[in-house]
C-alpha cells in the first residue's frame, strides 16, 4: 500500500496530548511494519523507544511527523538539513498557520500519505550569512524570517540596507524583518507587513516601529540579494533566525540574505487551502 518504511517523529515538550497520542501513534505505525525514529521529547512520551537528537531523526525516514505547533515545525525544519523528506505537521493547539492537520485528522491523513495521495507544498527557505571582519562568521537557513532587532535596553538602531547593491535606506527603527512568503503570516504580519501567497517568488522587508512613518514594507523578487549593515553599538542589536536561534551583533556586521537553493516539503491536508487557513486562523468573514 505504501513505500514508506521508516517515519520520524518530533514532538513539542510538555504537551499533555503528547502522552496520549504518541504511544498510540507508534503502535499504529508498527502494526503496519513501519519503524519509528523518535526525538528525545517523543521518547519521553512513549516510554518505550530510545530518543535521539532531532538532527538525526530524518535520516532514512520517508516522512517526519511533527506534533506541536508552528514553533516545533520551525525547529523540525532546521533538523531536515536540506534532505528531501516531507514534514507531516499536526497541530496540538495554538494558532498554527503551518500545522494545519488536526489531531482528529492524524490517521486518515497518514493513510492518505501512505497511499501517495497527499498534497505537498514547497516552501522556499531563506539563507542568511553573517559577515564579520570580512569573513563568514555564521550561516543559517530560515523558513519564516531573518530578524535584526535592538537588544532589550537599547535605543533605536541604525540598519544600512541594500538590495542587489542598490541602497534602500538607513533604517532607524527597533529592527528589520526579512521574511519569506511563509513568514509573511508570522512576525512580519504583526509588524504591519503584507500577507504573501506561499508560491509567490518574493522576499519582504518589514521595518519594526520605524522612526520615519513613511518607511513601509517593501517586497522584492526572491532572486534579490539583501545586505544589511548594523551600525548599532556592539551587542545593541541581535540577529534572530525564525525566532529561535541567533547571535548578538557587533558594529559593522553584515547580514546577507538570499533565497536558498532548497525548499521545505510540507504535507498539506487536501481540504485546507491557503485562504481557508487565513479565514480560520485570522477569523476572516465567512460567506
Amino acid at each position: 500500500m505504501h513505500t514508506i518504511k521508516a517515519v520520524g517523529i518530533i514532538s513539542k515538550p510538555g504537551v499533555p496530548a503528547g502522552a496520549e497520542i504518541v504511544p498510540k501513534l507508534i503502535a499504529w505505525l508498527n502494526e503496519r511494519g513501519i519503524s519509528v525514529r523518535c526525538d528525545e521529547e517523543t521518547a519521553t512520551y512513549a516510554g518505550t523507544c530510545d530518543g535521539m537528537p532531532r538532527e538525526q531523526v530524518p535520516e532514512g525516514a520517508g516522512l517526519v511527523i511533527v506534533l506541536g505547533g508552528d514553533g516545533t515545525l520551525l525547529s523540525a525544519a532546521r533538523s531536515i538539513r536540506n534532505r528531501e523528506v516531507p514534514l507531516f505537521p499536526v497541530n496540538l493547539g495554538g494558532l498554527g498557520f503551518l500545522t494545519a492537520i488536526t489531531s482528529d485528522e492524524l490517521y486518515p491523513e497518514l493513510e492518505r500519505a501512505f497511499r501517495g495521495e497527499h498534497r505537498i507544498g514547497k516552501r522556499k527557505l531563506l539563507e542568511a550569512e553573517l559577515i564579520r571582519d570580512d569573513k563568514q562568521f555564521a550561516c543559517y537557513e530560515a523558513l519564516n524570517d531573518v530578524v535584526i532587532t535592538k537588544s532589550a535596553i537599547a535605543r533605536m538602531i541604525d540598519l544600512e540596507t541594500y538590495v542587489d547593491q542598490m541602497f534602500v535606506c538607513l533604517y532607524k527603527a527597533d529592527g528589520l524583518i526579512v521574511a519569506t512568503p511563509t513568514g509573511s503570516t508570522a512576525y512580519s504580519l504583526s509588524a504591519g507587513g503584507p500577507i504573501i501567497f506561499p508560491s509567490v517568488g518574493a522576499i519582504c522587508l518589514t521595518p519594526i516601529c520605524p522612526h520615519m512613518l513613511t518607511n513601509r514594507p517593501v517586497i522584492v523578487p526572491d532572486s534579490s540579494v539583501i545586505r544589511v549593515i548594523s551600525k548599532a553599538d556592539n551587542h545593541s542589536a541581535y540577529l534572530t533566525i525564525d525566532g529561535q536561534i541567533g547571535e548578538p551583533l557587533r558594529t559593522g556586521d553584515q547580514i546577507v540574505c538570499r533565497s536558498s537553493t532548497y525548499s521545505l516539503l510540507l504535507i498539506r491536508p487536501p481540504r485546507m487551502l491557503f485562504f481557508d487557513v487565513l479565514r480560520e486562523k485570522l477569523k476572516w468573514g465567512e460567506r
